[in-house]
């Protein structure tokens, strides 16, 4: 039987001017965050890990809390589309899955103070928090959060825990808060359910790279010569992603405890995608730091996409109105489907991370021109991103404005004709016995 492990969270506070939302888009509104409680959503043992509706938080006073310290960033007002009812929402979904039947949903056009990924410190910030999802303050991974930042503060996970991890900020007011979710690790006790979960959502079928790779596949959706089944692949997402359902029942637990706050989703690899594609279910504003393309496996778990605004290109995709910010670099294959084939070091490592769209937008930092990187596997760490990409001072900045003055941080641009896994055929294969 199984049963969710504890899932630490750390909680900060923030303050902010709720006025702002009436400022410009262009305004800049500074949010400062202190550490302020502990929280652990958990299930009894005897729970099963389906049921997730039994997901609660054991709220505790944090013990020896520090002198008051402080973590600036930047937001601005933005507009997100959200689904009316999130229940409406699952139900299309679901019909969409299992019916390949539409169903429309009601959204809302809604205005909440995002972050400003455009400002740097903002950027380097939640990269930051994004780093310590991995992490228990006071090790040698911590980063600290701007100069008066405690690394030293003790949060408790347990050993044993082997599955979705995160760290929550939360502003005293209930105002501002923001989920942090741990990306994959290569060893411990997170990596098998870790490599489970990138082998389900970013390969093309089931992570099936050869035929070296029987033994390694997560699904059995390969139906011989290229192929593969459509209906096998989304019915084995929604049994067996467990990492995004359990997200989704952790950002309902946070919307019910705090149902007036502004929610930002941030996340670096495997934890950035998981943020993208619970910041598209609920209308949040996510940042996902060197993600494989999660856009397909936004198709696969058939998510509905906001509708069209007014002021909407009227030739963007339905993706591109996703609320989602990617970051990565161009010397880092993964974000970019380019670790792949039988001698690639994913492959090696026998992870299937084939997929290179992303939904949103994206801020690519052109590392291979700017700062002469080959492509490099180990560009991907989060620790290369944090100190020598999105806190580098580049010479001219990464890109011009079109004022012809330095960026230091390029533009957030929509992957226009953007295809994924275009030497595959995905159908209705009704020939079951020819799955493998």
């Amino acid at each position: 039987m199984l049963a969710i492990v504890p899932l630490a969270l750390v909680l900060l506070a923030t303050t902010c001017n709720a006025a702002a939302l009436h400022r410009s888009e262009s305004s800049r509104i500074p949010i400062s965050f202190e550490l302020q409680h502990e929280y652990r959503p958990q299930l009894a043992e005897s729970e099963q890990l389906a049921d997730f509706n039994q997901l609660a938080f054991d709220i505790s006073d944090v013990e020896h809390a520090p002198s008051r310290t402080l973590a600036t960033l930047q937001a601005r007002p933005t507009t997100v589309y959200r689904p009316r009812s999130a229940t409406s929402f699952q139900h299309a979904r679901l019909r969409s899955l299992h019916s390949q039947e539409s169903e429309p949903i009601e959204w809302d056009e809604v205005q909440v103070l995002g972050p400003d990924v455009e400002d740097k410190h903002t950027l380097s910030q939640l990269a930051r928090m994004t780093g310590n999802a991995y992490a228990l303050p006071g090790r040698k991974n911590w980063y600290d959060m701007d100069r008066n930042w405690n690394n030293s503060f003790p949060f408790g996970w347990e050993d044993t825990a082997d599955g979705f991890r995160g760290h929550v900020f939360l502003s005293p007011d209930n105002s501002t808060a923001i989920l942090s979710i741990k990306g994959t690790t290569l060893q411990g006790p997170t990596s098998k359910k870790d490599k489970f979960n990138d082998n389900l959502l970013f390969s093309c079928c089931c992570a099936r790279v050869d035929f070296t790779w029987i033994f390694h596949t997560v699904c059995k959706c390969y139906a011989n010569h290229w192929r593969c089944d459509n209906t096998c692949l989304t019915d084995a997402l929604v049994q067996d992603s467990l990492f995004y359902n359990v997200g989704v029942n952790l950002v309902n637990n946070l919307t019910a405890l705090y149902p007036d706050a502004n929610i930002w989703l941030v996340g670096h690899s495997l934890g950035g995608a998981l943020a993208s594609l619970l910041g598209t279910t609920f209308g949040l504003p996510a940042v996902a730091i060197e993600s494989p393309g999660e856009r397909l496996a936004a198709q696969r778990l058939h998510l509905p996409m906001p509708p069209p605004s007014s002021s909407d290109d009227s030739s963007a995709t339905p993706y591109s109105r996703a609320p989602v910010t990617h970051v990565y670099h161009n010397a880092d294959p993964i974000p970019q489907g380019a670790c792949t084939g039988v001698g690639s070091p994913c492959a090696q490592a026998r992870y299937a991370l084939e997929t290179r769209c992303h939904l949103g937008k994206s801020i690519v930092y052109d590392t291979v021109g700017k700062l002469g990187w080959r492509v490099d596997i180990r560009k991907h760490v989060i620790k290369e991103v944090i100190t020598h990409v999105i806190e580098a001072e580049v010479e001219d900045g990464w890109e011009e404005d079109i004022d012809g003055s330095r960026r230091d941080v390029p533009i957030a641009r929509v992957e226009e004709d953007c295809v994924d896994c275009f030497k595959w055929e995905f159908g209705d294969f009704k020939d079951r016995d020819d799955l493998t």
